[in-house]
């Protein structure tokens, strides 16, 4: 196990390499630049802040200074938030998407999970049914619909929450609620398929044979092995639900990471792109990392090399 886990981290880290080049690269190969606004800049100002970033250096160069800073966590300057870095923009939006998606992410499993063993054991019976139109719902209605309904019937018409601004927790409720929505439905889906297949094999219709209860047969020899296709599927899920969504933050008033990421884009804010992306990367590592190792411990036929 540790041996694979050495190998992995590894190869994690000339994945982030990869990554950290290819965007610096791609930010570098953009039209205009990080200062380019639709209102002329002097020339004699645009020089003095291209030197004040270092921006006139060779690009070679500034690429090799970048990679030191990365290697040091420090992932440079914000060239549109004044004064501020970028570890701090994340470090000041981060607890906002982290709170927001940890609630969506159980959530969604909570309601996921459930339902898909309920559609599962009572295939093509009404709960079964009932089930499907929940996922077909829950992977097709845009989250900004979802964001919108809540708003109007719990803030606008009910007034039991505030939505605008952002106060931690309470706030957090209908944002996780939004974002929940469509993993809860995938989740759902994938253990309905999962279930129905590991129900028809030999070594379950054994289970039954030698008396074992329903819920033991359920619960301890068949979902053990349903949720293998879960546990892939919640690698890229948790890093992507925990670094945020720019339409459920900008709905809500959240001031969150994904809020921040799509602002630098449209801000040409090169240092954020590059931070937030590098961020996600290596949250989206770990995730698998963890995954892969859990899939090993739950089933002893996977082998870690």
């Amino acid at each position: 196990m540790s041996k694979y886990i050495f190998k992995r981290v590894i190869s994690s880290l000339l994945t982030l390499f990869v990554v950290i080049t290819l965007t610096f690269f791609m930010m570098r190969a953009i039209p205009g630049g990080p200062f380019t606004d639709e209102k002329a800049i002097p020339s004699f100002v645009l020089e003095k802040i291209m030197n004040r970033y270092q921006l006139n250096d060779p690009l070679y160069i500034q690429y090799g200074r970048y990679l030191w800073n990365v290697i040091c966590f420090d992932l440079g300057p914000s060239y549109r938030y004044e004064g501020m870095t970028v570890n701090e923009l994340i470090a000041g939006g981060f607890p906002a998407s982290f709170m927001i998606g940890s609630i969506a992410l159980i959530l969604s499993l909570l309601i996921g999970i459930p339902l898909g063993i309920i559609s599962a054991l009572k295939h093509g019976k009404w709960q079964d049914k009932f089930a499907m139109v929940f996922a077909t719902l829950g992977v097709t209605v845009p989250s900004f619909v979802v964001a919108a309904a809540l708003v109007y019937i719990f803030a606008w018409h009910l007034g039991w929450v505030t939505v605008g601004f952002w106060e931690g927790f309470p706030t957090a409720i209908l944002p996780a609620i939004t974002l929940a929505g469509y993993p809860a439905a995938f989740i759902s889906r994938l253990i309905r398929s999962s279930m129905l297949e590991i129900l028809g094999q030999d070594y379950i219709r054994t289970a039954y044979s030698k008396g074992l209860s329903e819920r033991s047969v359920i619960y301890i020899h068949a979902l053990k092995n349903a949720i293998i296709p879960l546990i892939t599927y919640l690698a890229p899920l948790t890093a992507g639900i925990l670094t945020g969504s720019f339409v459920v933050e900008q709905v809500f008033g959240v001031p969150g990471l994904g809020t921040f990421f799509v602002t630098s884009i449209t801000n040409r804010d090169y240092t954020t792109i590059m931070g937030v992306t590098i961020f996600y990367s290596t949250l989206l590592i770990f995730f698998n990392l963890i995954a892969d190792v859990c899939l090993a411990l739950i089933d002893p036929r996977i082998k870690l090399k």
